[in-house]
């Protein structure tokens, strides 16, 4: 019986290995997975601050007030008002606001609708208390959990890091993989040849999704020098996991199968992708994969790339046109986002890579499903 999608990716997960943690850099960690939980070190904001650039008062309120001081943004409030607020303080965004501040309104809504001088009287316009006030903690407390362990470093929490003091970050390593395509038809000369497109998209593919490829083989349909190339390429380059692509179906010279037999071989009621291996050699895990083009391309998105590296979680989309399942398999057609819309492009075949070139999702169409525009389907981002 054919596994589902979600089964084989479950196995994947159960078979790939617990990663090292090392540490980084917070500015060098982008891109990697947090090897621990990181609690905030202080409160964020570490004081009230203006969200505006405009007047703090000492009420809300519609009222005339005095203009006292500006207090720019980096400097004590307490240097200015050390009595706390009694007037219209002018503040700029992000500046600490003075004890006893109420509220803050915008310049451009008061009469004058500009800054004017010390002394001088404004109107300001009625606001509820707390309007346009940045309280200190409101984004984070001190000893709050600011990210958990494997969440992936991201600009935002980059930043966020910066912003606790944060210069350092336990990380997981990288995860290396070595990855093995071919065939004796492929990358030769002859003209029953063709090119090996496979390898270098599986390189770039990783590369794109937070994986180190550390080395590469071509098989040439011997087992025996299979077999030697793998022993000495995991004895010196020691990858976390092996990926091939083709040699796994039932033909005469399937030689990842006659290689990699500690394991399973079968099908995944998808298309393209089908036929998939799960299997170790020396105690490496072994990802193989089917060897049409588009089929390595769906399958590494689906299973290599959100187990050893990052891959944006599938969201629900509207589908743009008609389209109708398979009878007996899940599909994966090629699509494009345009106007918040999944726009299928290109055909099905698992050899029409050309014709997928400009995909940048996976659009999922559930088995036997007869969709119209318009419904919700699932869309793995590319």
């Amino acid at each position: 019986m054919a596994r589902t999608p979600e089964d084989h990716l479950a196995a994947v997960r159960a078979l790939a290995p617990t990663l090292p943690a090392e540490t980084f850099p917070v500015t060098e960690a982008a891109g990697r997975f947090l090897a621990q939980d990181v609690l905030a070190k202080c409160d964020a904001p570490s004081f009230d601050n203006s969200q505006m650039d405009g007047y703090a008062l000492p009420q809300a309120g519609a009222a005339t007030w005095r203009v006292g001081p500006t207090v720019p943004a980096g400097v004590d409030p307490d240097e200015c008002y050390p009595q706390g607020l009694d007037c219209a303080a002018p503040v700029m965004t992000g500046t600490k606001l003075p004890a006893g501040t109420a509220a803050v309104v915008p310049v451009e809504a008061c009469t004058p609708g500009e800054f004017v001088n010390e002394g001088a009287e404004i109107s300001v316009p009625d606001c509820p208390p707390g309007q346009f006030v940045r309280l200190a903690g409101s984004d984070i407390r001190a000893g709050d959990l600011l990210a958990p362990a494997g969440a992936v470093v991201t600009p935002a929490l980059i930043g966020a890091l910066i912003g606790q003091g944060i210069a350092e970050v336990q990380v997981r390593r990288r995860a290396r993989i070595l990855t093995i395509t071919g065939g004796k038809e492929i990358g030769g000369t002859g003209a029953a040849s063709i090119p090996d497109s496979n390898g270098p998209m599986l390189t770039v593919l990783a590369q794109l999704h937070g994986i180190d490829v550390v080395g590469t083989l071509r098989t040439n349909d011997d087992p025996n020098d299979l077999e030697r190339a793998v022993t000495h390429a995991v004895d010196t380059l020691t990858p976390d996991a092996i990926v091939t692509s083709g040699g796994i179906s039932h033909g005469k010279f399937e030689v990842i199968r006659q290689v990699f037999t500690d394991g399973w071989y079968g099908h995944v009621a998808q298309q393209p992708g089908g036929p998939q291996g799960l299997s170790t050699f020396a105690g490496v895990p072994v990802l193989s994969l089917p060897g049409n083009p588009i089929s390595t391309l769906v399958s590494f998105r689906l299973y290599v790339a959100p187990v050893f590296g990052h891959a944006p979680a599938p969201v629900w989309v509207p589908l743009a046109a008609d389209t109708t399942g398979l009878d007996n398999r899940e599909q994966f057609l090629r699509g494009r986002l345009i106007d918040g819309q999944a726009h299928p492009i290109g055909g099905p075949g698992s050899h029409l890579l050309s014709q997928a070139s400009q995909a940048d999702c996976l659009i999922r169409i559930p088995v036997a499903a007869t969709l119209r525009a318009g419904e919700l389907v699932m869309v793995y981002p590319l």
